[in-house]
């Protein structure tokens, strides 16, 4: 179980799931646009916007290489580990939700699996449904803290160009505004500013809003700390400390998936 190196939904989860909400989440050739197929957004977006999002997806090495990068592990601000299988949706997850510990190992298209709380595996229904649409949720809020921008042209999504605004930092960025038909993720009522910087191209500070129509943000937060995983540009810092122990992995056992027997070594790989 090695790992190459360290290293999806469109909604963020109540609190009592989303740790990180309560914590203080050259020029170059034009990059050749993506395949019809990945864009999905509604007829409402701007092509302006789409064509920058294609631009930063590119940056962080474009879809065929998105496509070849199977296995992912993550911790989501330190909490939560997350193993993921991208070609069969089977994911494991472990770690708190709320005040109780969980380890799921699921299927995250057809929502079956198996759940333990406390230690204790759930067998009763309704009790082991609930519990793994908890983990579906679960699993939505993280993936989409770690891989938001491969996200930004998915069905659903309605994309605008909201104009040129300064950085926290004070470098120029195209700003990206993201809402959502209804019946998308489980929030689509949520809205979302995302923050391209001009001199990198690539997603450097996101906004959330609880509510589209909110005049303010619920957190602005980095979204920084690039960095190269298998052939794929990620994200490493969304303010805080936290080690996300990210990895991309050219192949993970199936007892990843299937057994409740600890992984090791943990993460797995350094």
């Amino acid at each position: 179980m090695t790992a190459r190196s360290r290293w999806t939904l469109a909604t963020l989860l109540p609190l009592t799931l989303c740790a990180a909400c309560a914590q203080p989440p050259p020029e170059e050739p034009a990059p050749a646009p993506a395949p019809e197929s990945r864009v999905q957004v509604s007829a409402e977006s701007d092509p302006a916007a789409i064509e920058l999002a294609q631009a930063t997806i590119e940056k962080m090495g474009g879809w065929e290489a998105w496509d070849r990068t199977r296995y992912l592990s993550w911790k989501f601000f330190g909490r939560r580990m997350h193993w993921w299988d991208r070609a069969t949706g089977d994911v494991r997850i472990e770690g708190p939700a709320g005040e109780d510990t969980y380890l799921w190992l699921m299927n995250v298209n057809s929502s079956a699996g198996r759940v333990w709380k406390n230690g204790e595996e759930i067998t009763e229904s309704p009790a082991l449904a609930e519990a793994l649409d908890m983990g579906r949720k679960v699993w939505v809020n993280d993936s989409y803290w770690l891989i938001m921008p491969f996200k930004l042209l998915d069905p659903g999504v309605t994309l605008k160009h909201a104009g040129e605004r300064a950085l926290e930092a004070g470098r120029t960025a195209d700003v990206l505004e993201l809402t959502f038909g209804e019946g998308v993720g489980y929030t689509p009522s949520n809205r979302y500013e995302v923050f391209v910087a001009r001199d990198t191209g690539l997603v450097e500070q996101w906004s959330f809003f609880g509510d589209a129509a909110d005049a303010e943000p619920r957190f602005t937060r980095p979204w920084t700390g690039w960095q190269r995983f298998g052939e794929v540009m990620i994200a490493t810092r969304r303010g805080g400390d936290e080690d996300w122990q990210i990895a991309v992995h050219d192949e993970l056992p199936r007892s990843v998936f299937e057994s409740a027997d600890p992984v090791t070594p943990q993460g797995p790989g350094p």
